[in-house]
C-alpha cells in the first residue's frame, strides 16, 4: 500500500475568504467576514470528541484561530500571506453537543503585526472559550507557493533551489 502524500501540497481555494482543506475537515462554515470581524460555526461531530466525550479543545482553538484569520482576510489585500505567531486560550465551559459559534474581530494592527480576539459560544449562547492571537504578515506578503503553476514558485521548486519565498 502506498502511504498518503505528506506534502508539500498544492490546492486551490474557492475564494480569498473561504475554508482551506483543514477547515473543511472540521466542517467549519463562514457565516460572515467583513470589516475586521468574522463569525464561523462548527458542528460537534463524534470525530471531534476527546476521551471523556467532550468537544476536543484543539477543535475549539482551530475554530477560533480560523475565525480571526477570516476577520483579518476581510481587511488585507487578497493573497496576503500571514500566519499565527502567538495565541492564548482560556477554556470556560465544556461542550457536550451541538454547534459552536466563534465571533472574532481584529483589535489592533501595527506594521506587519495584527492582533485578534474571538469568543466561542455553545448552542445555548454561553461563552465556552476566549481566544487571543497575534499574526504576522510575511515580508514577501504575496502567496506564491500554493496555487502557482510556475515550478520555480512551487514548494518543490523552492526547496530544490534552496529558496523559500515566505519569510516572516
Amino acid at each position: 500500500m502506498t502511504p498518503p502524500a505528506t506534502g508539500p501540497h498544492q490546492f486551490q481555494l474557492a475564494g480569498w475568504i473561504s475554508c482551506a482543506p483543514f477547515e473543511r475537515l472540521l466542517n467549519m462554515n463562514i457565516m460572515a467576514a467583513a470589516d475586521g470581524q468574522a463569525t464561523l460555526t462548527m458542528p460537534f461531530l463524534v470525530d471531534y470528541a476527546q476521551g471523556a466525550g467532550l468537544l476536543h479543545g484543539g477543535a475549539l482553538v482551530s475554530l477560533a484561530d480560523t475565525a480571526v484569520v477570516m476577520a483579518i482576510k476581510s481587511l488585507v489585500p487578497p493573497q496576503t500571506h500571514f500566519a499565527t505567531i502567538a495565541l492564548e486560550t482560556k477554556f470556560l465551559l465544556p461542550v457536550r453537543q451541538g454547534v459552536v459559534t466563534a465571533k472574532a474581530r481584529v483589535v489592533k494592527q501595527e506594521g506587519r503585526l495584527l492582533q485578534g480576539q474571538a469568543t466561542v459560544y455553545d448552542e445555548e449562547n454561553r461563552a465556552v472559550m476566549e481566544f487571543r492571537s497575534t499574526f504576522k504578515i510575511a515580508r514577501d506578503a504575496r502567496i506564491k507557493s500554493i496555487t502557482s503553476a510556475d515550478a520555480g514558485d512551487s514548494p518543490e521548486g523552492a526547496a530544490a533551489s534552496g529558496r523559500f519565498p515566505l519569510y516572516f
